[in-house]
């Protein structure tokens, strides 16, 4: 029997007035497993009412209280992280060990917007001219949305929410419909937490439910991780109706080893972040660039035996290193671009095409594929796959390593292996890259500092969670403050200079 997934709307379930739902799956058996509400216009409608009802009394909220509600829902999450992994790999498809470090990375975030009180302090300055003052604060928005992918059902949001609730707005997500079920926690908890309800709501649906949060009058700002066509999407129909946005798009992430490199180290990074979670991670490393033949042969041996062995299987599996796909139609287009690449005269030195799991025979699995040769006019080298497929692209030198990352498309994140701390540093200077990693294959910033790309993986001035999050859910006030004194100058017709 499937379940009925439904919205959180005005602190409660509701099935929606929406007739339409969509199935959900568990990856590892291809069995649907319930099927998730898709909202209509009205159901958003009724989101974004209860949440303009709720922000004056929210806004008003002193931060510290705000920051006590995020403290005890952190609480309740670290207590409950077992039944929320579950529910993740349940939908997903990814090792239970990966569902809770991915609970954790979320949790970092709302560690970070406790600290809301100090993050407002404002700035003050004295005397700016002769018994004038000013002020500036950094006051909420109002109802504010988030759509999240499905590879992050609950850690994307946690890099949205937590900020946007500690500075004083209304929240609205609307999560992935392949992995819909872990929002409805979250919002649960909070609401246990003591948070009021319509502060945070979760409007379950697909582009009906998209469209209607951007094009809804009294939505403010809109944050977004997906795929770069839909990215440029949403920030330019958000821009058109006036809304702040930040939209997180695709990547290719490259990784370049350097001759000089711990080689066992950098395999051992590779294999983690080209095949955790299935590769279905924006910073997954997707590219490895060896420079000169003799590093580019030598890590190639060292990784066909790793992927190879590769242990995959369901994410309830505590032996499984790497879990199913998240659908079937997923699947098709990860081997799609497998089959794309030996077209195009890639050498496929491990395939991972056609793997079926005794009593999983249904299941959306892939096994880890390894490509060398790759060329940068190649599909495989210029589009993001999303799954556990890594592309060897050989260079002569480190110039024209870097050529190759700052010539891509994408420049969400990057790393290079290397002892020489004069690559290192020229590297993490001059790379047309927004986050970097100096023998660190995998540099997502902590909660405290901010997550964002460049060029097509980014659009929009603010990045993600830290300081820039506190920043894009806030506005700035500048208040000048002068009190009579009894002396009259007369009017001024002339531009205020303070002399």
């Amino acid at each position: 029997m499937s379940a009925a997934i439904r919205h959180f709307i005005a602190g409660q379930p509701t099935r929606g007035s929406g007739p339409r739902t969509a199935p959900v799956y568990n990856p590892a058996t291809g069995e649907q497993t319930g099927a998730v509400a898709l909202a209509s216009r009205e159901d958003v409608d009724a989101a974004v009412a209860s949440a303009r009802a709720a922000f004056p009394a929210w806004a008003a909220t002193p931060p510290l209280r705000r920051a006590r509600i995020l403290n005890r829902f952190l609480r309740l999450l670290e207590g409950r992280i077992d039944a929320l992994a579950a529910i993740i790999t349940a939908e997903h498809g990814k090792v239970l060990s990966d569902a809770k470090g991915e609970i954790q990375r979320g949790a970092e975030v709302v560690e970070f917007a406790t600290g809301i009180p100090q993050l407002l302090k404002g700035e003050v300055t004295e005397n700016v001219g002769t018994r004038v003052d000013s002020h500036a604060l950094r006051q909420p928005l109002g109802v504010v949305a988030g759509i999240t992918p499905f590879n992050f059902p609950v850690m994307m949001p946690m890099w949205m929410f937590p900020v946007a609730l500690a500075c004083g707005n209304c929240f609205i997500l609307k999560p992935s419909e392949r992995d819909p079920s872990a929002a409805l926690l979250l919002a649960a908890w909070l609401t246990e937490a003591g948070l009021p309800d319509g502060v945070f709501q979760v409007v379950q649906g697909d582009k009906e439910a998209v469209d209607a949060l951007l094009h809804h009058p009294d939505i403010q700002a809109v944050s977004f991780v997906g795929s770069t066509p839909i990215a440029r999407y949403i920030y330019a129909t958000a821009a058109s109706t006036g809304k702040r946005a930040q939209a997180l798009g695709g990547a290719k992430n490259h990784m370049i080893v350097m001759p000089d490199a711990d080689l066992d180290q950098a395999v051992d990074a590779l294999m983690g972040a080209a095949y955790g979670s299935a590769g279905e991670r924006c910073m997954a490393v997707s590219v490895a660039v060896p420079v000169g033949e003799r590093t580019a042969d030598a890590l190639v041996e060292r990784l066909i035996p790793k992927v190879r062995a590769l242990k995959v299987g369901p994410g309830t599996d505590p032996e499984a290193e790497m879990g199913p796909l998240v659908t079937r139609q997923h699947r098709d287009r990860v081997v799609g671009y497998i089959d794309q690449g030996v077209r195009e005269g890639a050498e496929l030195l491990v395939d991972g095409r056609g793997l079926r799991l005794q009593g999983y025979a249904d299941g959306f699995f892939v096994g880890g594929s390894l490509f060398d040769r790759v060329t940068p006019e190649m599909t495989i080298y210029r589009e993001e796959i999303f799954g556990p497929v890594l592309a060897v692209t050989r260079a002569p030198d480190y110039a024209t390593a870097a050529r190759l990352i700052n010539a891509h498309e994408f420049g969400n994140g990057t790393a290079i292996f290397t002892r020489d701390g004069d690559a290192a540093r020229e590297f993490a200077h001059q790379i047309q890259v927004g986050m970097v990693g100096i023998n660190v294959p995998i540099p997502v910033p902590m909660a405290f500092h901010s997550f964002g790309g460049w060029k097509a993986s980014l659009f929009g001035d603010h990045h993600m969670h830290g300081p820039e999050g506190v920043r894009f859910y806030t506005r700035l006030k500048t208040i000048t403050t002068r009190w009579p004194t009894g002396i009259r100058a007369g009017a001024d017709f002339v531009m205020p200079t303070m002399s």
